[in-house]
Order: structure tokens, then sequence, then C-alpha cells
């Protein structure tokens, strides 16, 4: 059983940055894949970032050259620094781990654990 706590949410202006933390229990972190998701009012969840067990990262076409996913495999932690932010980055924001595969995938059916979610609102 991995458990996954998001922080690092908040109100911020367009133009601003926040960085969004996803700790992760379990002894074998560095064998994860781990991805962001976002789900704004009225629509589906969508894939942000992703990042495999050997630091492979690929991005939605939407936050490239913005965002920037990384991982500490010694603080059992995953991270979105979120640049230049936009107002329709307004979403709560989820992490999610793969323990069994290890590759940075942009599906959410490939991710067997997630997080609660944390808010990101960016106004204008």
């Amino acid at each position: 059983q991995v458990q996954l706590v998001e922080s690092g949410g908040g109100l911020v202006q367009a133009g601003g940055s926040l960085r969004l933390s996803c700790a992760a229990s379990g002894r074998t972190f560095s064998s994860y894949a781990m991805g962001w998701f976002r789900q704004a009012p009225g629509k589906e969840r969508e894939f942000v970032a992703a990042i495999s067990s050997g630091r492979s990262t690929i991005y939605a076409d939407s936050v490239k050259g913005r965002f920037t996913i990384s991982r500490d495999n010694a603080k059992n932690t995953v991270y979105l620094q979120m640049n230049s932010l936009k107002p329709e980055d307004t979403a709560v924001y989820d992490c999610a781990a793969d323990r069994r595969v290890g590759i940075a995938s942009s599906r959410p059916a490939d991710y067997d654990y997630w997080g609660q979610g944390t808010q990101v609102t960016v106004s204008s």
C-alpha cells in the first residue's frame, strides 16, 4: 500500500510560481514512476507531467516549458515546479504512483495509487 500526501497549493497571481510536493510512503520509492494530474471545475482529469524511475520526463503540451517535474528519492518526494502560471492552470492537482513498472505515462490507468489533491488557483 502506497500513501501519497500533496502540499504546496494555494492562490497566486498570473505569471507567478508555485511548487507542489508529493510525499510517498514505500521502501522502494526509487523504482516508482510518478505523475501529476489536474482537474478543473467542469472538466475531466487531465495529464500534467510524469517522471520515470530513471528520471525520464514527459509533459502535457499545455505546460511544456513552464512546469518541471523532479524527484528526490532520499525524501520519497516528487515535485512539480510551476512557473509563468496562467488562470487556465487553476485546478485541483493530484499526484499518482506506479510502483509496478516505473515508466512515465500520461494515462491515469497506468497508476495504482493517488493522493487526495491540492488546490491551485491562479488569478488574473
